[in-house]
C-alpha cells in the first residue's frame, strides 16, 4: 500500500453508524502507524489478530496489505457495523472475523495489533486475554496517541512480556512492541466483583467500563429519585453500563421486566455479571445493541438514562441526542424517561422536542435530573 494508496483508502473510512461530525474521523495517526508496522514485519502466513479496532481501518487495511485471514476484536457494535460497511466499500468482506475478547479470537495469535485503550484497567484484560491465549513466541505491537500514553501502560505490558520496546514516534503516536510472552498461572483478573455498601449491591466490571466497580455521581444522583419513578411492566436501563440502575430498579420493582443496554460488549457481560450477583438475573435482560434497534416501537413503559458527553476525546452531545430518539421510539405514549445530564450541556429543548414534555426534577451543582413524558403522535 503506497503513501497515495494510504490516503486513499484512510480518506474513504467512516465511522456510520456511529455519529458522523466534522470533528470526528473514523481513524488516526496511530492505525497509520501499526499498519506501517504490520506491511514490512509480517510475515507471509502469520496468524493476525487486532483489538480495539475502532472503525475497521485496522483490520481492513491488514487485509490489503496481504494479510490471508484477520480475527478482530471490537467493544462496540456500532465499530463492528462500521467495519463491516468500510470493508465492503473496499472489496474485502471475505478474511476478517469479529470475535469476543477470549480464547477463540487470540488462539494461535503469532502478532496481535492494538490500539491502546483509553484505560488501564481495559489495557490489564486485553495484555491478560493475549497471554493465555496467543502463540508462544506472540508479539504484542500496542499503539497510541503520545498524550494519551503513560509509563503504567509499559508496566502493564511488562507484567505478561520480557521485553516492551518502545518504538520512534510519528506525527504524535508512538508503538510498543512487546515481546517474549509469559503465560499467567492464576485466574483471570476480570470482571471484577466489589461490593457497593451504599447500595448494599455487588457491582461488576470489565476492564473496558465507564467507572469500574464504582458507583459514578451522575448515576449516584439519578438513584435519588427511584422512589418517584413509576412500576412498571417493562424498563430499559438504556446505556446501561455495569447494570447498577438496572439492578435497582429491578429490585425495587420485583414484578417489572428490565432490559439492561449498551453498545458495549463489555458493559453487557458486566451488566449481566450484576444482576447474578444480586440474584436477579431472571428479571434483567442485558442486550447489545446500538440505540435499542432491536425494540419494537412503543414497547417500553420507563427508560433510565446516564448518557455520555464524550465520543473518544471530543466533548460532543451527538450520542446522547441518539439516545432521545431511541428512548422516543421505544417509550409507549405516556412512558416516561428519565435522564441525569451534565448541566452545562443543553439538552431540556431537546427533549421536550424529541420525547415530549419535559421538567426538572432536580440539579445539584454538577448534574439535572430530568423527566420527559412521551407524547402521543398519532
Amino acid at each position: 500500500m503506497t503513501s497515495t494508496t494510504h490516503d486513499s483508502f484512510f480518506g474513504g473510512l467512516r465511522r456510520h453508524p456511529d455519529v458522523e461530525a466534522p470533528n470526528l474521523q473514523a481513524w488516526d495517526a496511530t492505525d497509520r502507524l501499526l499498519l506501517d508496522w504490520w506491511q514490512h514485519e509480517g510475515a507471509p502466513g502469520t496468524r493476525l489478530v487486532v483489538v480495539g479496532d475502532r472503525y475497521g481501518a485496522l483490520a481492513v487495511g491488514a487485509r490489503l496489505l496481504g494479510a490471508a485471514d484477520v480475527r478482530v476484536h471490537q467493544d462496540l457494535i456500532t465499530g463492528e457495523r462500521a467495519l463491516r460497511n468500510n470493508a465492503a466499500a473496499a472489496g474485502v468482506s471475505t478474511g476478517i472475523t469479529q470475535l469476543p475478547l477470549g480464547a477463540q479470537l487470540l488462539a494461535g495469535a503469532d502478532v496481535v495489533l492494538l490500539q491502546l485503550p483509553k484505560t488501564l484497567a481495559e489495557l490489564e484484560e486485553i495484555v491478560d486475554a493475549v497471554a493465555r491465549y496467543a502463540a508462544e513466541g506472540a508479539i504484542l505491537v500496542a499503539g497510541g496517541r503520545i498524550k494519551h500514553m503513560t509509563l503504567a501502560m509499559n508496566g502493564i505490558l511488562g507484567q505478561s512480556f520480557d521485553t516492551v520496546q518502545p518504538q520512534r514516534a510519528r506525527q504524535k503516536s508512538r508503538l510498543l512492541v512487546a515481546r517474549g510472552l509469559q503465560r499467567p498461572t492464576d485466574v483471570p483478573p476480570y470482571p471484577r466483583v466489589e461490593h457497593q455498601r451504599d447500595l448494599d449491591l455487588e457491582i461488576a466490571a470489565h476492564g473496558a467500563v465507564f467507572a469500574g466497580t464504582k458507583l459514578d455521581i451522575g448515576t449516584r444522583f439519578l438513584l435519588t429519585f427511584m422512589e418517584e419513578m413509576p412500576r412498571v411492566g417493562h424498563a430499559v436501563d438504556l446505556g446501561c453500563g455495569t447494570g447498577i440502575l438496572a439492578a435497582m430498579y429491578a429490585r425495587s420493582s420485583p414484578r417489572s421486566l428490565v432490559t439492561a443496554s449498551d453498545r458495549s460488549a463489555a458493559a453487557v457481560a458486566s451488566a449481566a455479571a450484576t444482576a447474578a450477583a444480586n440474584r436477579l438475573a431472571d428479571q434483567i435482560h442485558c442486550l447489545q445493541d446500538d440505540a435499542l434497534e432491536s425494540l419494537e416501537p412503543a414497547s417500553v413503559d420507563l427508560v433510565l438514562l446516564n448518557p455520555p458527553f464524550h465520543l473518544e476525546s471530543s466533548v460532543h452531545a451527538g450520542a446522547g441526542l441518539k439516545m432521545f430518539d431511541a428512548a422516543a421510539r421505544i417509550l409507549r405514549p405516556g412512558g416516561q424517561l428519565w435522564t441525569v445530564y451534565n448541566s452545562h450541556l443543553t439538552y431540556l429543548p431537546a427533549l421536550n422536542k424529541v420525547v415530549g414534555a419535559t421538567k426538572v426534577k432536580g440539579r445539584n451543582p454538577k448534574f439535572t435530573v430530568a423527566l420527559s413524558v412521551r407524547r402521543d403522535d398519532s
